[in-house]
C-alpha cells in the first residue's frame, strides 16, 4: 500500500507515506494498540486520517470514526461504547470534546494544516484548549518503524447515523481471505476503484462509503490520492481539470452544488478525464442525475449500500436514464430479496421491505446490543428498513424507509418521492418532507425547505411547482422555510431534529 497523496500545495510521495504510516503503527502499538483493539479519529479530511487509518489496519485494529461536529455528549458515548482506547483529535475540537473522554483514554492532538485551516477560517485562538496535550506527530516521528505487518488486517468500527437515537457501533467479524478478495470486486464495481486511478474525495470521512473509497484506494501501489478539507463547487471543478482526475467520489447534494453554478463557470473547465464518478448514501433524484450526466457524459455511477451491508446494488449512466429513479440491480455477491411484512417474496413491482446478504461483506453485531441485531435478520438475510421493490428485470427501486413513511387518511406515503421532485426547483437548496399531527388525517405532511440563495420563494410557489408533478394527496399541506438545514455533508438530513417538536406534545409519534 503505496499511495502518492495529494493535499493542497503537499505532495506525499509514495515511499514517504508508507514511512508515514507503518511508523504510525509503531507509535499506535507502543500507546496500547494491538490486534481488535480501537482508535478513535475525530479529524477532518487530512493526510494524517488516511496515515492513521491504514497504520490500525497494518496492526490487524478498529479504527472509529468521529463525526468531527460532535460534542462532549455524543463523543461520550461513541468513546464508552467502543472501547477505544485512543483518540486523535484535531487541536482545535478540542474543546467541544474534552468533557465527553472518559478516563483511561489517551488523546493525541494533530494541529491543523494551513490548508484546512483556509477552508474552515481557523485562527490560533481556536488551538489553544489542546495546550498540555500529546502532539501526534512528534509522538509518531519518535519511533522505529514496525519491519512487517500484524496478523490479519484491520477495518473500521462504524457507527450508524444516530437519526432516529443514539449511534450504534457496528463490530464486524473478521474478514476471511475469500471476503478480502471479493470485497476488492465489490469496490471496483460499485466505486470504480481500479489501478491507476487518479482520485478526488471531499466528502467527510466520518463517514462509512467515504472510508470505503479511500482506504481500497489507497490499497494500490499506483493510486494517485488529492484529498480536500471539505467540498467546493468550483474548486472541484478546477482541480478535476488541472490535476487530470479520473476518478471521484461525489453525493446527491454536491450534484447539486455544482448544477447550482452559473452556467459560464460550468462550461469552463475540461472534465474530459473523468472515468468513473462514484456516489452513494443518499439517493439521488433522477432528474438532478440526467443533468449530471448530460453535462459530464456517462461517468456516474450510483450504488445502494449500508454500513451493516456493505454495496448490494449498482447502477451506471446508461442504465439510470432507461431505469430512473432505480438503485440498480444486484452486484456479483448478493442476495437481494423484497419481503412482505410475514416474510413472503413479493412479486416484481410489490412494495415491501428489502433484505439483502453481500457476500464480502462479513457478519457483524452491535456492541452489546444482540436483540438490535436480531431484528435486522431474516432467512440469513438483513434489513435496515428500506422499502422499494424489484421490477422484472432485476432492478431496484427505494421508496422510502419504514421509519419515515407516511400514513395520511389510511393512504401510505413515501416522503423521498416527495423530496427527489421538490429537490428539482430552481429556488430550492435542500428540503425534508415529514408527517406531522393532524387531527382529521393522523398524519399531515410538512415540507421543510432551504431556498437556494438569493431566492425567496413562497409555501404557494412550493406547493404549485410539486402539484404540477406529483399526485394532490402527495403536496404538503404545509411548508416552513429554513435558512439551513441540519443535513450532513453526505446529504443526510437529521430529520428527527426537525419532526420531533411537532409531536413533543403527544405520546405518539405517527
Amino acid at each position: 500500500m503505496k499511495p502518492i497523496v495529494h493535499f493542497g500545495d503537499e505532495t506525499i510521495g509514495a515511499s514517504a507515506f508508507f514511512d508515514r504510516y507503518v511508523r504510525a503503527a509503531a507509535a499506535l502499538a507502543d500507546a496500547g494498540i494491538g490486534a481488535g483493539d480501537v482508535v478513535a479519529l475525530a479529524l477532518r479530511n487530512e493526510p494524517v486520517l488516511l496515515e492513521l487509518m491504514l497504520a490500525a489496519r497494518w496492526l490487524g485494529a478498529r479504527w472509529c470514526m468521529i463525526n468531527w461536529h460532535f460534542k462532549a455528549g455524543e463523543v461520550r458515548h461513541i468513546l464508552s461504547d467502543s472501547g477505544a482506547k485512543v483518540l486523535v483529535v484535531h487541536a482545535d475540537l478540542v474543546a467541544q470534546m474534552r468533557d465527553g473522554v472518559p478516563a483511561g483514554v489517551r488523546v493525541f492532538a494533530v494541529d491543523p494544516l494551513p490548508h484546512t485551516r483556509a477552508a474552515f477560517d481557523l485562527d490560533d485562538a481556536a488551538l489553544h484548549a489542546a495546550l498540555g496535550l500529546e502532539r501526534w506527530d512528534a509522538f509518531r516521528d519518535g519511533r522505529e518503524r514496525h519491519a512487517a505487518p500484524q496478523g490479519m488486517p484491520g477495518s473500521a468500527m462504524l457507527y450508524t447515523s444516530g437519526t432516529t437515537g443514539l449511534p450504534k457501533g457496528i463490530r464486524r467479524n473478521a474478514a476471511t481471505p475469500e471476503q478480502l478478495r471479493l470485497a476488492i470486486e465489490m469496490c471496483r464495481t460499485a466505486l470504480g476503484i481500479e489501478p491507476g486511478m487518479r482520485t478526488l474525495i471531499s466528502a467527510p470521512l466520518y463517514h462509512a462509503a467515504p472510508v470505503s473509497y479511500i482506504v481500497q484506494a489507497a490499497l494500490h501501489d499506483d493510486a494517485q490520492i488529492w484529498i480536500e478539507p471539505r467540498f467546493d463547487a468550483e474548486a472541484t471543478l478546477r482541480l478535476i481539470e488541472a490535476q487530470r482526475i479520473t476518478h471521484a467520489y461525489l453525493v446527491p447534494t454536491m450534484f447539486q452544488r455544482l448544477l447550482h453554478l452559473p452556467p459560464e463557470v460550468r462550461a469552463r473547465h475540461d472534465l474530459s478525464t473523468l472515468r468513473f464518478v462514484a456516489s452513494t448514501g443518499s439517493p439521488c433524484a433522477p432528474q438532478i442525475k440526467e443533468r449530471m450526466i448530460a453535462w459530464w457524459g456517462p461517468v456516474i455511477h450510483e450504488a445502494y449500500a449500508a454500513s451493516e451491508l456493505g454495496y448490494i446494488t449498482h447502477i451506471d449512466s446508461h442504465e439510470a436514464l432507461r431505469r430512473p429513479g432505480s438503485a440498480g440491480r444486484a452486484i456479483p455477491g448478493v442476495a437481494l430479496k423484497v419481503l412482505s411484512a410475514d416474510g413472503t417474496a413479493l412479486p416484481a413491482g410489490s412494495v415491501g421491505t428489502i433484505y439483502a446478504r453481500q457476500a464480502a461483506t462479513p457478519d457483524f453485531n452491535y456492541g452489546h446490543d444482540a436483540q438490535a441485531r436480531a431484528k435486522i435478520e431474516r432467512d440469513g438475510l438483513w434489513t435496515l428498513g428500506d422499502m422499494g421493490y424489484l421490477d422484472d428485470e432485476g432492478y431496484l427501486f427505494i421508496v422510502d424507509r419504514q421509519s419515515d413513511l407516511v400514513i395520511s387518511g389510511g393512504v401510505n406515503i413515501y416522503p423521498a418521492e416527495i423530496e427527489s421532485v421538490l429537490a428539482t426547483m430552481p429556488e430550492v437548496a435542500d428540503c425534508a418532507v415529514f408527517g406531522i399531527p393532524d387531527e382529521e388525517f393522523g398524519e399531515a405532511l410538512l415540507a421543510a425547505v432551504q431556498p437556494a440563495a438569493g431566492t425567496t420563494p413562497s409555501a404557494e410557489q412550493v406547493q404549485a411547482y410539486l402539484r404540477e408533478r406529483i399526485a394532490g394527496y402527495k403536496v404538503p399541506r404545509h411548508v416552513v422555510f429554513h435558512a439551513e438545514l441540519p443535513r450532513e455533508e453526505t446529504g443526510k438530513i437529521y430529520k428527527r431534529r426537525l419532526r420531533d417538536p411537532y409531536w413533543a406534545h403527544l405520546d405518539r409519534r405517527v
